[in-house]
């Protein structure tokens, strides 16, 4: 849905359709695999940042993290989290956009593109 620009007409009609159709529950569809995806992806993101910036300090001689250490710690630790969550990811997407799967043709961003640089930039 976020590929296409839908009025908020078209939204409220996929909405007041899948409503009917499957009950006010089919709305969180996307749930259980979002929090499969997000808590494996929180714990290694975190565990492996605090190992890597504890890394390169010591490889670089210092006792508190530049912004370059926590920068490529938080890159790298992103990196490897999306990387192993991904198929919980793609369930989930699917999952949330099975209302509008006669849109086909849709371009999306790969995960790993937009992860790697939040994580580097929100840790940073």
């Amino acid at each position: 849905m976020q590929s296409k620009n839908f009025s908020y007409k078209e939204l409220h009609g996929f909405v007041s359709r899948k409503v009917s159709e499957d009950g006010w529950i089919s709305l969180w569809k996307g749930w259980t695999p979002t929090i499969l995806r997000d808590v494996p992806f929180s714990a290694m993101y975190w565990y492996n940042y605090e190992i890597l910036k504890k890394w390169l300090c010591e490889k670089s001689g210092l006792y508190e993290p530049t912004f370059m250490i926590n920068f490529t710690s938080g890159a790298l630790s992103g990196s490897f989290a999306a990387v192993a969550t991904l198929p919980f990811d793609v369930v989930k997407t699917q999952k949330q956009t099975q209302l509008w799967t006669y849109e086909s043709g849709k371009r999306l961003i790969p995960r790993l593109i937009k992860i790697a640089p939040a994580c580097a930039i929100m840790i940073s």
